[in-house]
Parts: structure tokens; sequence; C-alpha cells
């Protein structure tokens, strides 16, 4: 109910109780029973109308949605905020693999890469992530030989970011491993490795933590052109195997 209808109520009620007093009080002028008129129950006037007042502020619905719209939608806004860091965050997370397989593939495609070419792959890799920054992007990419006695991955040479060093191992899939029909691993296997990194910094930061977070993926490609990809002037056509 409106203040200014509260009002002429209010007023309506005070002056039904003002014109009974003042009747009671004509009536019994000089009896000295004019103080009994509330004692006696002769004001109940007063109480009905407030009764009635109250009832009318029961039933009376006015503002209802707006007074649920303002508890609901600081949760509205959460979910609404939410929804969008989300969803940019997947859609993040999905060009980082984009990039760690562009990197691979377009590596493999070569016999041999120099510094210039690496560069060129990094560059065009991390334009995948447009519309979104490319600055936080770590990636590097290697190749790898499969050893045939010990079925250990390791690092032929490395550049990017973060290059492992050469001789290092690395953890690969087992299916990945080439093997003949009695188990044992073929020789000459190699392996382009890429592994992108990114942190993803959330723009409002309500849902999601506001120092980033990480998100990775590696990818594995086999050479395409040759059994391995030289780096550099190779002094020899033959595939390093140490």
């Amino acid at each position: 109910m409106r203040i200014e209808n509260v009002k002429p109520m209010w007023g309506a009620c005070l002056s039904e109780v003002d014109a009974g007093s003042r009747e009671e009080s004509a009536s019994q002028r000089g009896s000295g029973a004019s103080l009994a008129f509330y004692r006696n129950g002769n004001g109940s006037g007063m109480w009905s109308c407030l009764k009635d007042m109250a009832s009318a502020l029961r039933r009376d619905t006015r503002g209802l949605a707006a007074t649920e719209f303002a508890m609901i939608v600081p949760l509205m806004l959460v979910m609404l905020f939410g929804t969008i860091e989300v969803s940019s965050g997947v859609a993040v997370n999905r060009k980082v693999t984009l990039v760690a397989r562009t990197l691979s593939d377009l590596t493999s495609q070569s016999k041999v890469v120099n510094d210039a070419d690496v560069t060129n792959f990094l560059a065009a890799s991390y334009g995948i992530m447009w519309p979104y920054s490319s600055a936080p992007v770590q990636a590097t990419i290697s190749e790898l030989y499969i050893d045939p006695a010990t079925s250990v991955a390791r690092v032929q040479w490395s550049k990017g970011k973060a290059p492992r060093g050469a001789g290092s191992t690395v953890s690969i899939p087992s299916g990945l491993i080439g093997r003949d029909s009695s188990g044992k691993v073929l020789p000459n296997q190699y392996l382009i490795f890429s592994e992108v990194s990114y942190i993803y910094e959330p723009v409002l930061g309500y849902v999601m933590s506001k120092a980033g977070i990480r998100l990775s993926d590696t990818a594995f490609t086999r050479p395409r052109q040759s059994a391995c990809v030289f780096f550099g002037n190779p002094s020899s056509i033959i595939c390093p195997t140490t």
C-alpha cells in the first residue's frame, strides 16, 4: 500500500473515533462516565480501523515484483558474469589446442628448419589466438627420437620459449610407439612435439581467480617429408639417433 493511500485512511479513522468520542462525551457529560469511554470498549472503532488498515496492507501486492527482483538480481549478475568468463575460458582453451596442433603440423612438413622458420611457424600459430591476446602464449617445438632398445623418447633439438635440453627424455603415449607384429619397437621413429601454455586472466574476476588460470596442451606429429626434420645445416643426411 502506498503512503498516500495510508494517510487518508488514517485520517478517516481519527475523524470517526473523534466524532464518536464527542457524541459519547455529550451524552454522558456531568455523569463522570466519559473516562470509561475506552475502558468499556466504546473505542473499538479505532482498533477496527487499524485492523482494516493492516488487512489492506497484507492484501496489497503492489511493489512485490520489484522487491523480488531486487533480491534476485545479485544472483542473476553473478550467473551472467560467470557464464561470460567460463565461455571465454573454454574458447581460449580450444585455441590453445589449435595452436599446439598447428605448430607441430607446420614443423613436420619441412625436411630442414632453421631459426627463421621456427619464428615464422610460431607467428603463424599465434595468429589463431585472435581475438584474444597472444602475449601470454608460451610455446616450444621439439623433435623426439624413440630409442628402439628402450622405447624412450629423447630430444634431438628444441626451440621456443622454454626449449628442452638435447638428450633429455619426454614421456609420450605408448600408442605413438610403432611396433612390429612381434611387439618389437620399430627403428628410425621420430616425432615433432609441440607444447603450448597460456595464462588466462578473467576480465572481471568475480567467478574465476584474478591471478589467472593456466591452460596448456601438447601435440605430436610424425615428419611428413622425411624420416626426421633436421635443424640448421645438417652435416649428414642420416637422421641422428643420439
